[in-house]
């Protein structure tokens, strides 16, 4: 592990000195990941890219990208594009990065079954923020918006979210 690893514990997520409060899952933790599970899988994952809503927030790092209002993630795993950024119109199952809710204002994408999906593997892991304290996710994970704010001005594509 380097100072720069973020490692997720029963506690929160442990980096720079702090234990971030965080909710995972709602299928809890696994080795396992299935698509539609819920959960959060275990192991070492990459942050791949930040992406953010210009209309909400100010960018908040140089290598953040701008969510669009066509943007879209594919979550089909009967398609190419599964677990991949995709432009509306788009046929296959997905879902919309530009919610009217503020969950994905500021988006963290982590290497999980990515680039190269494997079907049925689950789709992507984020970190976002929380729809409140404590509040299971699909299987990303989630904070208090200035707590994601704080992790993400101080990491770097490539940094290691470590769920234990």
């Amino acid at each position: 592990m380097t100072p720069a690893d973020m490692v997720l514990t029963p506690m929160g997520l442990r980096f720079g000195g702090r234990v971030i409060p965080c909710a995972i899952g709602k299928g809890g933790l696994t080795r396992e990941k299935r698509e539609g599970d819920g959960a959060t899988p275990r192991g070492g994952h990459r942050i791949m890219g930040c992406l953010y809503r210009p209309d909400r927030m100010a960018r908040p790092v140089a290598w953040a990208v701008p969510i669009g209002p066509r943007d879209l993630w594919s979550d089909d795993a009967a398609r190419a594009e599964y677990n991949h950024l995709v432009r509306a119109p788009y046929a296959g199952s997905h879902e919309r990065l530009r919610r009217a809710d503020p969950l994905y204002d500021l988006v963290l994408l982590t290497d999980w079954n990515w680039p190269d999906a494997v079907p049925g593997r689950g789709s992507a892991i984020f970190l976002h923020r929380w729809r409140r304290p404590g509040y299971p996710t699909e299987g990303c994970i989630a904070m208090d918006p200035g707590d994601l704010l704080w992790v993400t001005r101080r990491i770097y594509p490539g940094a290691r979210v470590i769920v234990r």
